[in-house]
């Protein structure tokens, strides 16, 4: 049958061309979790970072995906 797939309806954010920047953070197996999530809360309050991802690897190494919404600004002129 000739159907096409349903297109999901976006939010008036993504239709403009909403994008995230990415920044990933490595935290060393030494540092201990209240510094680490020191790091994360700093730079989630200053920075305006939120959580995207967070990985553990085998050696103890954890590796965190912060992200921000990348704000586009047009001329009012």
């Amino acid at each position: 049958m000739g159907s096409t797939p349903t297109s999901r309806k976006r939010s008036g954010w993504a239709t403009h061309g909403g994008q995230y920047e990415y920044r990933v953070l490595t935290i060393d197996r030494s540092t201990s979790r209240s510094d680490a999530n020191r790091l994360l809360t700093d730079e989630a309050e200053y920075g305006r970072w939120e959580l995207a991802r967070t990985r553990l690897y085998v050696g103890g190494e954890r590796r965190v995906w912060l992200r921000r919404k990348i704000i586009r600004v047009s001329s009012t002129l």
